[in-house]
């Protein structure tokens, strides 16, 4: 797995566990929903973290937590 599917998998977890689907993330995060659509396909290969920090805002969270998950530890190395 690399860095942009681990992503894409933590914030399809934290809507799950909150019971919010990817729209409703997007309006409390205060982007627009093909931002975060982008981020979960092929379309987006580099995640923002600007992005990310404004979903871990809306779900009121730190990026600390966000990327405190398994999901980001052992990931395959970027740059070759």
């Amino acid at each position: 797995m690399n860095t942009k599917e681990a992503v894409a998998k933590r914030i399809l977890a934290l809507c799950e566990d909150r019971q919010i689907a990817v729209n409703a993330l997007a309006n409390i995060a205060g982007i627009p929903p093909s931002t975060i659509y982008s981020m979960l396909n092929e379309k987006s290969k580099n995640p923002g973290i600007v992005s990310i920090k404004k979903i871990c805002d809306g779900l009121d969270i730190s990026v600390r937590t966000f990327f405190d998950c398994d999901l980001f530890d052992g990931l395959e190395q970027e740059i070759k």
